[in-house]
């Protein structure tokens, strides 16, 4: 199954990424495979350098990431649910040790080189060095770290599915979006007032 992107919010996509879309839970980062597939999806790391990395993997060692990275999601879940519903302010600060510990690892540059936009054209692009398959969770953190930063943490909600686990951020107009996704579990609602609408008819 193709993960789910629907948060509005690249950090909440890598929540959702043990879901529960129809009846049965799903991991997108159960194993290794999964892990590279996810990034490769998720478009935070180029299709080349998951090449190059799982090329230069020792056997074992991307099981090992898929492992951390499982466990920052379980961390980041947490952090989520502590302040969900209201504006994140520096009291946070105590509670990013584990990122920023993460954040620290981290082996950036810049080069110059040709506009993406216009070939004709050059601009300064960042670049990242990848030593080892850890290095997956670098980009990771930096998308976590842009939302903790940038996102209003009062719009934070959980989709009102009755089975549903997915978490969204809520950029609509007057904050009215209670679903996922209108075409699952918006409709699946629908679905269920209708037949209960009807029972109540039929009585």
């Amino acid at each position: 199954m193709p993960a789910i992107f629907v948060a509005d919010a690249p950090a909440l996509d890598f929540l959702n990424s043990i879901a529960t879309p129809v009846d049965e839970e799903v991991d997108w980062l159960a194993d290794a495979r999964g892990l590279i597939d996810w990034l490769a999806q998720s478009g935070w790391v180029s299709q080349q350098t998951l090449a190059h990395i799982e090329a230069g993997a020792l056997p074992g060692e991307l099981e090992v990431v898929a492992a951390q990275t499982r466990a920052l999601r379980d961390w980041f879940r947490a952090f989520v649910s502590k302040y969900a519903g209201r504006a994140l302010s520096s009291e946070a600060l105590n509670d990013l040790a584990t990122l920023n510990r993460l954040l620290d690892r981290d082996d950036k540059f810049s080069q110059i080189a040709e506009s993406q936009h216009s070939p004709a054209q050059l601009e300064l692009q960042p670049r990242r060095r990848w030593r080892t398959p850890d290095s997956l969770l670098l980009p990771i953190a930096e998308v976590l770290a842009r939302f903790i930063c940038e996102e209003d943490f009062s719009t934070i909600k959980s989709c009102e599915g009755a089975r549903c686990t997915l978490m969204f951020v809520d950029h609509t107009r007057g904050k009215k979006r209670r679903w996922c996704s209108m075409s699952v579990c918006g409709n699946r609602a629908k679905a269920a007032a209708h037949r209960e609408r009807q029972k109540t008819a039929d009585e």
